[in-house]
């Protein structure tokens, strides 16, 4: 049983400290320390503490199914704006089992009472749980979720089953054997699958982000390279003020290739440094920011250009105006990408960039869509690596998305793109619910 208290909260301690301000996360250590606790409840009756044993049972089989289903709720998204109402309704149960066993001389688990109402928990989690995954249109997040079912489904049944559903009709019956086969099973597949999928956000490292990998390395690269270069500019500047010393003052002509030395050497410096400040590891100062002001700031810096020569239209629609928390200088640069190359996109005879603010039930989500020339299905999945452009022009060195890629995943969110060729593309910014601060409904400009 101890073996059992050890490995369920160490799973609880996972889960929550891969992101502790993620409400799903919180509850999902919350109701795996419940049935964690109840591994030392025969431990602490056998040394004589009645008083503690009575009371991790009680946490145990009452709390956990209040916590599981809290969890499932979260978890899918259902009515997330009634979920405090929701959080307190179903403790009602609690309390009515918390009377019931007080009063009790003995204070004895009413068993067939705590199934009356576990068996809806459970049942309702796990359809839940399932629907959730059903419902999911994103293929990275369907697996993840269907990940999550397979793990926790199963044991939910068998718990109901074996624990409660079995002592409500023999109150003596011995269920750690059986059940322990399902929380074993849900531990190995939890294991297995934190190496190939995410699992309520935790994934082990070793199964990198594909990209993660490719920023590092230019970076460390774009790093050596701007070193190297600093070090020969620097002899580059030595050896052309000695040269300017020893040359003539009337030898125009050598001065004006010093001249066109010390430029080029700038301009390189200058070119590398650009890299180096986009590959570099990103370190964000996070603080609370309104998303429709910071879009309207980085459409105004657009806007003095000459988008009217070119019949180049900005737009604004935002049905939300949230507060998020974010590094507002890291942000206001990804928007500013994002709109770069919207315009970049555009043909001779114009278009629309149009930004949106929308929030659905995972959070907000920012995008950038224009009417632009579009990208070609086989280039799409290589927009975010770095280096990789599918624009001509040499002052391009294609780290924007990758930049903007890097961002957002260091600020706890994710980035996708939607491209037709001759239709235009939109880039998708998603901001997790965890991260909003406030959401306020919003109006088109």
């Amino acid at each position: 049983m101890l073996y059992y208290f050890f490995a369920l909260l160490l799973a609880a301690f996972v889960i929550l400290f891969n992101d502790i301000r993620r409400e799903t996360n919180r509850w999902a250590a919350f109701f795996l320390c419940c049935a964690a606790i109840g591994g030392v409840t025969d431990s602490l009756h056998r040394a004589g503490f009645d008083i503690g044993s009575h009371a991790t049972q009680f946490i145990n089989l009452v709390l956990t199914p209040y916590g599981v289903l809290v969890f499932s709720l979260v978890y899918s998204g259902i009515a997330q704006s009634k979920m405090r109402i929701y959080k307190w309704a179903l403790l009602i149960p609690v309390g009515i089992m918390l009377a019931a066993t007080c009063s009790s001389p003995e204070y004895a688990m009413n068993y067939k009472l705590l199934l009356v109402w576990t068996a809806p928990y459970y049942l309702v989690s796990c359809y839940v749980i399932i629907v959730s995954f059903l419902k999911e249109r994103d293929s990275p997040n369907k697996k993840k979720r269907l990940v999550t079912a397979l793990i926790v489904v199963p044991t939910l049944l068998a718990v109901l089953v074996f624990i409660y559903g079995a002592r409500a009709i023999w109150p003596d019956f011995d269920f750690f054997y059986y059940i322990s086969v399902f929380i074993g099973y849900s531990l190995a597949a939890g294991l297995l699958g934190t190496f190939l999928y995410s699992v309520l956000g935790v994934k082990l490292r070793f199964d990198r982000d594909p990209l993660e990998g490719a920023m590092k390395a230019a970076g460390s690269g774009s790093a050596l390279l701007n070193h190297t270069i600093k070090n020969e500019i620097g002899k580059i500047a030595i050896s052309s003020e000695n040269l300017k010393s020893s040359i003539p003052a009337n030898d125009d002509v050598s001065k004006q290739h010093l001249d066109i030395i010390s430029s080029a050497s700038e301009h390189m410096l200058a070119m590398v440094s650009r890299i180096h400040d986009k590959t570099k590891e990103i370190v964000l100062r996070e603080q609370p920011c309104r998303l429709d002001q910071l879009c309207d700031e980085c459409r105004g810096q657009r806007q003095p250009l000459p988008l009217n020569d070119q019949n180049i239209k900005i737009t604004a629609n935002y049905s939300v105006r949230p507060t998020v928390l974010c590094d507002p200088v890291h942000m206001k640069e990804v928007v500013n990408n994002l709109l770069l190359n919207a315009i970049e996109a555009m043909p001779a005879a114009g278009g629309t960039v149009e930004i949106r603010l929308n929030a659905n039930k995972k959070g907000i989500v920012l995008t950038v869509e224009d009417s632009g020339a579009g990208i070609p299905a086989h280039r799409l999945v290589h927009v975010f690596e770095p280096f990789f452009s599918t624009k001509k022009q040499s002052r391009n060195f294609g780290l924007g998305l990758s930049y903007v890629y890097n961002v957002m995943q260091k600020s706890g969110g994710f980035v996708r793109i939607r491209s037709r060729e001759n239709i235009g593309t939109a880039i998708e910014l998603y901001f997790p619910r965890h991260k909003i601060i406030r959401s306020n409904r919003g109006e088109s400009e």
